[in-house]
């Protein structure tokens, strides 16, 4: 048992005297700590409150390897570990009508689910939470339509790649179409998304549109806001545009005018809609009421603009 002594006075500094007349010990059975402690005092001029300790000292607290542990200790549970995938598969899916509006982590969910249903065998990660190994790479912002969104699955059998596309694509809802299923080369699929093309079909004078585009292209740089996670960030929107072309009248937009845009990938990634507020920065250019931008592809860009296919080199 560990004991402290704890012994406690009050002198005046302005007198020779002491204020203690008796002290009492005592003993608490929790941590056998001995005090003496100061008993009545005689003169009334100890209760002023200049007056401070005159003694204080206690025991250092024994070794710490003399302490008992009331219980044994058990080993950590180590977690299982999984087997490395066997195969890797390339998807490409679309996002149409409504389920544009469908986030990223919505739609991660639906195609957990989608996964499970269609019976994919799948190569899952380690851990105490083991999760299906899907990696996601370059996706669309929420509220943009998509034909070119992709991910990559991993995989604990070796599987026909077309019997995986006809299963996922009857295990997704209508407006999430699997539209390619192909075999891993190998490598990482995201270092081979470097641009996209996007065609943006906007509420706005064909004769604007078309003054704008060329000023915004003049400018050697635009500036424009967007709201993050850290706060309003401003940055160069002119910068990533590769080419920015208003498209002919096309009886299909519904009457608004169409443009083609192709976007470099980099950091910060500059959206469709930072292109839009470039141009109403630039030439006063309204987007009007909800204008519908829609990926048309994505993948490694060439020297002249073009972007070409991610699954074009296959094993």
């Amino acid at each position: 048992m560990c004991s402290s002594t704890l012994l406690i006075g009050w002198r005046d500094p302005a007198s020779r005297h002491s204020a203690v007349s008796r002290t009492t010990s005592v003993t608490t059975s929790r941590t056998g700590t001995v005090r003496e402690r100061v008993g009545p005092r005689r003169d009334a001029a100890a209760l002023r409150t200049d007056w401070f300790p005159l003694r204080l000292r206690r025991r250092q607290h024994p070794n710490q390897t003399d302490r008992r542990l009331p219980f044994p200790l058990v080993p950590q549970q180590q977690p299982e570990q999984q087997a490395p995938p066997v195969q890797r598969l390339r998807v490409r899916y679309a996002k149409r009508g409504r389920l544009r509006f469908t986030s990223h982590r919505d739609f991660s969910r639906a195609f957990e689910r989608a996964v499970f249903r269609a019976r994919i065998p799948m190569a899952y990660s380690s851990g105490f939470n083991p999760h299906p190994r899907i990696s996601y790479a370059g996706a669309a912002p929420t509220g943009s339509a998509s034909e070119a969104e992709y991910l990559e699955l991993a995989l604990a059998e070796v599987v026909v790649p077309a019997d995986v596309h006809a299963q996922l694509d009857e295990a997704l809802p209508p407006g999430l179409d699997v539209l390619e299923v192909v075999e891993s080369p190998g490598g990482s699929l995201s270092d081979l998304l470097e641009g996209s093309r996007w065609r943006i079909d906007l509420a706005a004078d064909r004769d604007a549109t078309t003054a704008a585009v060329e000023r915004f292209l003049a400018a050697d740089e635009t500036l424009v806001e967007r709201m993050t996670k850290k706060g309003m960030r401003e940055f160069d929107a002119r910068g990533a545009v590769v080419s920015l072309v208003v498209l002919p009248e096309d009886p299909a937009a519904g009457g608004r005018t169409s443009l083609d845009v192709v976007l470099r990938h980099g950091t910060p990634a500059v959206r469709p809609d930072d292109v839009l507020r470039g141009l109403e920065s630039v030439a006063g250019l309204p987007a009007g009421e909800a204008p519908l931008m829609t990926r048309a592809a994505q993948g490694p860009l060439s020297d002249s603009g073009e972007v070409g296919d991610p699954l074009a080199a296959r094993a």
